[in-house]
């Protein structure tokens, strides 16, 4: 075999090598986006036969805000304390339409702006995943569509709460 086949096997074993690692972490960085994002969107989303009512606030302290359950949907029940995570960004005082977890006392914002932002892990993710797609893969056009639909999704989130 000649020398110069020899160099363009090794080249194009390469490039599929580095394609194939490029694509792996890509795509694990965007399961992990969905995965993160699923454990609160699938509260937000999947509403049927869960607990819906609204929560005022009435204390945030740390990482967390607090305050009483109003049910609105069949089935629920009212509930002095639960227990909303503070990083939703909202105000002492006012009322959320919110979602039980089940088996809990912790709450998840509905609406748009939860839904938004239960999504926000995987925005992250898609920014991420468009460097690795734009770096490792050079593709520069599928990376900008990742990227863009990431800042959109984490813009939307910012804006809606």
């Amino acid at each position: 075999m000649p020398a110069h086949a020899s160099r363009r096997n090794a080249s194009a074993a390469l490039l599929f090598g580095r394609l194939a690692a490029m694509g792996t972490v890509a795509a694990l960085i965007l399961i992990a986006g969905v995965w993160a994002s699923w454990g609160t969107a699938q509260h937000v989303m999947l509403t049927k036969g869960r607990e819906r009512g609204t929560m005022t606030v009435t204390r945030c302290a740390e990482d967390r805000c607090t305050g009483p359950y109003r049910p609105v949907s069949a089935g629920s029940t009212a509930r002095e304390l639960v227990v909303l995570d503070s990083e939703v960004a909202v105000e002492k005082g006012r009322t959320y339409a919110v979602v039980v977890k089940p088996g809990s006392d912790d709450v998840v914002r509905t609406g748009t702006g939860g839904l938004l932002y239960a999504w926000v892990p995987l925005g992250g993710a898609l920014m991420l995943a468009s460097m690795v797609v734009a770096g490792g893969l050079r593709l520069s056009r599928p990376a900008w569509v990742l990227g863009g639909a990431g800042l959109t999704l984490v813009t939307a989130a910012f804006l809606a709460l």
